[in-house]
């Protein structure tokens, strides 16, 4: 853990704006970061010349309050990010609104979200699913490892993925309640060539 917290990341943004900084990765896993960390990452990711594609915010508690900062960032034209990792940061159902909301943008890039121990529940994946549908979302791997999903989630998701403009390529519902024969909705779908689902975990 390296404790850079909010202020750290402040000066890092103030350099990921410069027009010379050519940054595309970014891990700041286990930082200390907040919301006010994601007000000032947002900023960056609207600013003319980012180059950011992969942020990595994992283990921070930034909660729904930093998410929804994020996203304003998300829905910018000029955001390129196209990988998102938000593992175990304290994110909740109503998080999950706001990247549906990032999801659906026209200007959305992103590929890669990784939501995985985070209590999101049901009614997050539910949410999520309603992005999925939409023809602008272009997500391609979602993680929801030990989210707290059951049945009624993984119903929605097959119910999402079925749909005719889903992206998705790789959906990760590991450790959570799932019953043989809801998971076996999606099997079926990752064996059918009609759609794009290669791997499943379980």
């Amino acid at each position: 853990m390296i404790n850079i917290r909010d202020s750290g990341v402040k000066r890092l943004c103030a350099v990921l704006e410069d027009p010379r900084c050519k940054l595309e990765k970014l891990w700041l896993r286990d930082c200390g970061i907040t919301d006010e960390g994601c007000s000032a990452l947002a900023s960056a990711l609207r600013s003319n010349p980012s180059h950011l594609i992969k942020l990595n915010l994992s283990e921070n508690k930034i909660r729904d309050s930093g998410v929804k900062r994020l996203c304003a960032g998300l829905e910018d034209p000029h955001c390129k990010l196209e990988t998102l990792w938000l593992r175990d940061c304290g994110v909740t159902d109503e998080g999950c609104s706001a990247l549906t909301s990032a999801l659906k943008s026209n200007s959305s890039h992103l590929r890669e979200l990784s939501l995985s121990l985070n209590k999101i529940r049901d009614l997050g994946v539910k949410s999520l699913c309603a992005g999925l549908e939409d023809p602008h979302c272009k997500l391609e791997i979602l993680g929801l490892m030990k989210c707290d999903v059951t049945d009624e989630g993984c119903s929605a998701l097959d119910s999402a993925l079925r749909s005719n403009p889903s992206h998705l390529r790789e959906l990760d519902l590991t450790g959570n309640t799932l019953r043989q024969s809801e998971v076996k909705l999606l099997s079926d779908l990752k064996d059918d060539p009609r759609y794009k689902l290669e791997r499943l975990l379980y």
